[in-house]
């Protein structure tokens, strides 16, 4: 009997890598490495290198790695690597093929949480959608007709950095919102809206507001099927959803707002998940 066929997915995070083997619907166990963060161009990849050591073997197909920068997707090359300041530009892909000899897909981290939606959480059976992932930032993935759109640049989906108000959305519309304009930490706001804090409750109204007006914005640029919100912000959906919903509904394509679907990431994984989904979305 043949062994089903596996992908490793990597998801490269700030301070840690994590990984693990996919297939089909099974994933396997989780394997993490520590960053050195500040370390050299060849010492980070190392740290890749001793992760992804752990988890090949002969019925690995290839690999997928999600990172938190710009991509060139077709080259596999990784540019200014958030929080590695030696990663200015990593031939990624090339290094990895090299030594594992198995196909390398290298992209950015929000287009794998969508991918992982996409193939394994929510977003099955959809023609589009959106994942978007509202955290510290604000990020996002985008499926158009099945495929993931990563745009020319990988540069697609970036909808935080759009001019809004005096600032960005993202300013606005992330879960720094409230020290960015209140001087307030997010998980003390959130802790206080779980008592029911009125001013904590009314902080979401506005967080709510801007996300929506952001919504709106992707709405009317790709008129998804489907948005799934991913990030740290998703746990507060209740308290903002009212809101953002209002918001929502002043489309002035009110078929387009009945009609759309927002749904908040119930999926374990997604990084690595989606890490591996590139391979899928390659058409292999």
């Amino acid at each position: 009997m043949m062994a089903a066929k596996k992908i490793i997915g990597i998801d490269l995070g700030a301070t840690n890598l994590r990984g693990a083997c996919v297939s089909e619907n099974n994933i396997s166990e989780i394997q993490s490495q520590r960053i050195k963060s500040n370390g050299t161009v060849s010492e980070v990849l190392d740290d890749v290198f001793a992760l992804t050591d752990t988890l090949i073997d002969d019925n690995v197909k290839a690999i997928g790695i999600g990172v938190p920068g710009v991509v060139d997707i077709e080259e596999g090359i990784v540019y200014d690597v958030i929080y590695i300041p030696s990663w200015k530009e990593v031939h990624l892909k090339k290094y990895m093929e090299q030594r594992y000899n198995v196909p390398v897909f290298v992209n950015n981290d929000a287009n794998c949480f969508a991918l992982g939606e996409y193939h394994f959480g929510k977003g099955k059976g959809y023609n589009s959608m959106v994942g978007l992932t509202v955290g510290t930032g604000v990020g996002a993935g985008i499926i158009i007709n099945k495929k993931l759109y990563p745009g020319h640049n990988c540069g697609a989906g970036e909808f935080g950095t759009v001019d809004y108000l005096d600032k960005i959305y993202e300013y606005y519309c992330s879960g720094s919102f409230f020290k960015n304009v209140y001087g307030l930490e997010g998980e003390f706001v959130f802790e206080q809206a779980k008592q029911q804090d009125a001013q904590a409750l009314k902080l979401y109204d506005e967080l709510g507001e801007h996300l929506g007006n952001c919504i709106k914005m992707i709405m009317y640029t790709y008129d998804p099927q489907l948005i799934i919100l991913g990030g740290s912000v998703r746990h507060a959906y209740e308290y903002f959803q009212e809101a953002m919903w209002k918001r929502i509904k002043t489309c002035v394509f009110t078929k387009s707002a009945e009609r759309l679907i927002i749904e908040t990431s119930s999926l374990h994984n997604s990084g690595i998940l989606g890490a591996a989904a590139l391979y899928y979305d390659a058409g292999k």
